[in-house]
C-alpha cells in the first residue's frame, strides 16, 4: 500500500485508548479510493466510481440498533423494539473490546461536522476499519475548511469496526452486529457491519434526539429544494417513494437528500455534506442528475457489474438495496449554503403497492398531522422474505427506526410550524395505478414530477370543491385536473375498471390505517384522529 507522505496530516487518537501510529488522518477522496483497490476490497467503475460490497448487511438492521439508558435517555427516549435499552456498564465493556480489537488494525480518521446552519454545527470525528468506510464519511457529512480543522475539537465520535464480532451471551447485543448511541459518551459505536448507512444513520438518529430536546428544532426525514423565487420544498418519503429523486430537479436547487432541521425562523438545513441514493433500476433518461452523479469521488454499494466495470443497475442479486454515495457538489444544482427559507409545500410520498391511493390530494392540517404519524408506504413481493403480495408499511414520522422521542413530539413540532408558516401539504402516491402490485404498474414518473411542478407553482388552485373531489374512502381531495397529467390517472378508482375490487382493496388499506394508529390514539386529538380514514371495511 502506498503510504501517506510527508505532509499527511497525523493525529494521536491515545484518548480514545488507542495507541499504535497506524493511524491515516483526513486522507482525501483519492487517496481513499486507491487504498480500497490496492486492498482489493473494490472495483473501480468504467464511470470512474468506486465499487464495494458490503458484506454480510447489505442495509439497517433495526433490531440490532441500541440506545444507552442513562439519566439523560431515561425519561425522554421513546423505549420499545425501535429504541432498544443498553446498559451503560455492558456499553463500557464493549467499547474496551472494540477499541482493544482496532488497536491492531490500520485505522482511517476524518474530522466532519453536520448542519449546515452554523448555529447547529455538530462537529465529528469519525474512526473507521476500512478505507472506502472513510470515503464515504468524506462523502456525506460537511467537509471542514483547513481553517476549521485547525484546533478543531469533536462533541461526537462515530467508532466503526465492521471486522469486530461481538459475542452476544457476554456483550449484551442480540446478535454478532450492533448500532449503539451513547450519549453521555457523545458516541456512536458500530461493529460486526460494513452498512455504511449504519454511520450516517447513528448520527443522524443522535441529532433526532439533540435539536428538538435542547435546540426547538424539528429534525426531518426528508430532502429538500428551492426554487428560483426562495420558495422552500420539503419530500418527506421512506425509501423506494422517490425522495431523492423528486428532490432532484433541474429547475430547483438541491438543498439536501435525506435529513434536515426546520428551525424556529422558518429555514430548513440539511444535516449532511452529500447524498445516498438507491440505484436500482437507475437510468440516465429517468434520473439524469443522479445518473451523472456517479463518477468518480462516488462509492457504489453492492451493485453488479461486467468485465469492462459497466453497472447494471437492474441486477439485484446481492440486494435490491443497491446504493451510491456521493458529495453533494457532484450535482450540479444545489443550494450554496445548504439552507433555504421559505417553506411553501410539503410532500408526503407513499409508494402504494395497493394502487388504489390517489397520486396527489391535499391535505387539511388534522389529515396531515395523522399522515405524518402514519408515515405509510408499503412492501412489495420480493423485497423481504415471506412478502408474497403486497403488505402495508408504518413508520412513524417517516423515519421511525431514527426517532428516539415519542412520534407524538415531532408531529406537534410539525403541526406547529405548518401553521406558522401557512405551508400547503400533499400526499403523493408513487407507487402503482390500475390495481395493485402484479395486475397495475408503476406511477409514471413524468406524471408525478408534473404533479408536484403544478402544486408549487399554484396551478392546481385553490382548496375548494369545484376543483377537488373528496375521495369516499380516505377523505383526502384530489384534483379534477392537472396540467401534464391525463384526467383519468387523477382517479384510481377510475384506472381499475373495475370498482368493486377497488372499493374492497381502499377499504383494506383503510383498516390497515386505523389498526396501525391505535398506538398512537392516547396521544393525538380529536381531530387529528378524525384526520385518517374514517370508514372501515366489513
Amino acid at each position: 500500500m502506498n503510504t501517506p507522505d510527508s505532509t499527511t496530516k497525523s493525529i494521536s487518537l491515545k484518548s480514545y485508548g488507542i495507541n499504535h501510529d497506524r493511524v491515516h488522518y483526513q486522507l482525501s477522496s483519492d487517496d481513499l479510493h486507491k487504498i480500497t483497490l490496492e486492498k482489493d476490497m473494490g472495483k473501480e467503475a468504467s464511470s470512474g466510481a468506486l465499487a464495494i460490497n458490503t458484506g454480510e448487511f447489505t442495509g439497517r438492521s433495526p433490531m440490532d440498533r441500541f440506545i444507552v439508558k442513562d439519566e439523560i435517555t431515561e425519561e425522554k427516549v421513546w423505549w420499545g423494539n425501535i429504541n432498544i435499552p443498553f446498559e451503560s456498564e455492558k456499553f463500557d465493556k464493549l467499547y474496551d473490546k472494540v477499541i482493544a480489537y482496532l488497536n491492531e488494525k490500520e485505522l482511517f480518521v476524518r474530522d466532519c461536522y453536520a448542519c449546515a446552519d452554523s448555529a447547529y454545527k455538530l462537529n465529528i470525528r469519525v474512526i473507521n476499519e476500512y478505507p472506502w468506510s472513510n470515503m464515504f464519511a468524506h462523502n456525506m457529512f460537511l467537509r471542514p475548511t483547513e481553517n476549521e480543522l485547525e484546533g478543531f475539537e469533536p462533541e461526537w465520535t462515530v467508532v466503526n469496526a465492521p471486522g469486530f464480532v461481538a459475542n452476544a451471551d457476554i456483550d449484551g447485543t442480540r446478535q454478532h452486529n450492533f448500532a449503539i448511541l451513547n450519549f453521555s459518551r457523545k458516541i456512536a459505536l458500530i461493529g460486526g457491519t460494513g452498512y455504511t448507512g449504519e454511520i450516517k444513520k447513528g448520527i443522524f438518529s443522535a441529532l433526532n434526539f439533540i435539536l428538538p430536546v435542547f435546540k426547538n428544532t424539528l429534525p426531518m426525514h426528508c430532502s429538500s429544494n428551492i426554487g428560483e423565487k426562495g420558495d422552500t420544498a420539503i419530500f418527506f418519503g421512506l425509501s423506494g417513494t422517490g425522495k431523492t429523486t423528486l428532490s432532484t430537479d433541474p429547475d430547483r436547487k438541491l438543498i439536501g437528500d435525506d435529513e434536515h432541521g426546520w428551525t424556529s425562523d422558518n429555514s430548513v438545513f440539511n444535516f449532511e455534506g452529500g447524498c445516498y441514493a438507491k440505484v436500482i433500476d437507475l437510468s440516465k433518461e429517468k434520473e439524469p442528475e443522479i445518473y451523472g452523479a456517479i463518477k468518480k469521488g462516488a462509492i457504489l454499494e453492492n451493485v453488479i457489474m461486467n468485465d469492462k466495470g459497466e453497472v447494471d443497475f437492474t441486477n439485484t442479486s446481492i440486494t435490491q438495496n443497491t446504493r451510491v454515495s456521493y458529495p453533494i457538489h457532484h450535482i450540479e444544482n444545489i443550494q450554496i449554503p445548504s439552507i433555504g427559507k421559505n417553506v411553501k409545500n410539503i410532500f408526503f410520498l407513499t409508494a402504494d403497492a395497493f394502487g388504489v391511493l390517489p397520486p396527489i390530494s391535499k391535505l387539511t392540517p388534522a389529515q396531515a398531522a395523522y399522515h405524518f404519524i402514519s408515515g405509510y408506504t408499503a412492501k412489495v413481493a420480493g423485497t423481504e422474505a415471506g412478502v408474497v403480495e403486497p403488505q402495508p408499511s408504518f413508520s412513524a414520522c417517516f423515519g421511525a427506526p431514527f426517532m428516539p422521542l415519542h412520534p407524538a413530539v415531532y408531529a406537534e413540532m410539525l403541526s406547529k410550524k405548518m401553521q406558522e408558516s401557512g405551508v400547503d401539504v400533499w400526499l403523493i402516491n408513487t407507487g402503482w395505478t390500475g390495481g395493485p402490485y402484479g395486475v397495475g404498474k408503476r406511477m409514471e414518473l413524468k406524471y408525478t414530477r408534473a404533479m408536484i411542478s403544478a402544486a408549487m407553482s399554484g396551478e392546481l388552485g385553490l382548496y375548494n370543491y369545484d376543483r377537488y373531489h373528496i375521495h369516499s374512502v380516505f377523505g383526502v381531495a384530489q384534483p379534477r385536473e392537472c396540467p401534464g397529467v391525463p384526467t383519468s390517472v387523477l382517479s384510481p378508482r377510475a384506472t381499475w375498471n373495475d370498482d368493486d375490487a377497488y372499493y374492497k382493496t381502499a377499504f383494506k388499506l383503510t383498516n390497515a390505517f386505523r389498526e396501525n394508529f391505535k398506538k398512537y390514539e392516547a396521544y393525538a386529538s380529536e381531530e387529528i384522529r378524525r384526520g385518517g380514514p374514517q370508514r372501515y371495511a366489513f
